[in-house]
């Protein structure tokens, strides 16, 4: 993914439906809100970083769009398939599999958050890493409807593409050539997202 996006960094000035590609690009961002698989945010970053250097005007726009559009039919698709588990008497591996990638310390505190604020605690789980997940739990199993669900959703996806693209923004502003920019905003946001990882590993090795 990284080496796709530094390799079509390269092309220089051409148009970013080109350089990207707007359908890979969705494609795998709502693969990646799907499965673990694929760096999300890095994706939104090093777009941005190619946009960002485009001669088209509104390259940006269209990144933001396609990010918080992919981003969302993610969440609410695999939100859809948990809740059918909640529903079901014999619950679903999805459910289960939802459940097993949400810590129990992070799903207590999205269940308390849940409580006190609400739907708006979506927008933040979006914005914190690793803070997705234990929420939409949270969520399921407090029974949220779907409809509720999407109300709640719209503005964190839009809070995360927006997130995202700054970072990407940032790095294409500070070097004149893109690929330069997308190596620097890829890291930034793997960085960002390991960092959990790496404080609780020490937190352990303390215990």
């Amino acid at each position: 993914m990284i080496r796709f996006l530094a390799e079509q960094a390269g092309t220089g000035a051409e148009s970013t439906r080109q350089a990207v590609g707007f359908p890979t690009l969705f494609v795998l961002i709502v693969l990646g809100s799907l499965v673990p698989v694929v760096p999300t945010g890095a994706l939104v970053s090093g777009a941005a970083v190619v946009a960002f250097h485009d001669a088209e005007p509104f390259s940006l726009a269209v990144v933001f769009g396609v990010a918080s559009l992919a981003a969302f039919i993610g969440d609410v698709v695999l939100y859809w398939l948990g809740y059918r588990g909640v529903r079901s008497r014999n619950g679903s591996r999805w459910l289960e599999r939802l459940r097993a990638r949400a810590e129990p310390e992070r799903l207590e505190s999205a269940q308390r958050k849940l409580d006190e604020h609400g739907v708006a605690v979506l927008v933040l789980s979006r914005l914190v890493p690793a803070g997705r997940i234990p929420v939409m739990v949270a969520c399921l199993l407090a029974e949220m409807p779907l409809r509720r669900f999407v109300r709640g959703d719209v503005p964190a996806c839009l809070a995360w593409a927006a997130a995202y693209q700054l970072i990407g923004i940032v790095g294409g502003s500070l070097f004149s050539e893109p690929w330069e920019g997308v190596a620097l905003a890829v890291g930034l946001t793997l960085l960002i997202s390991l960092t959990p990882q790496l404080v609780r590993r020490v937190r352990q090795e303390r215990v």
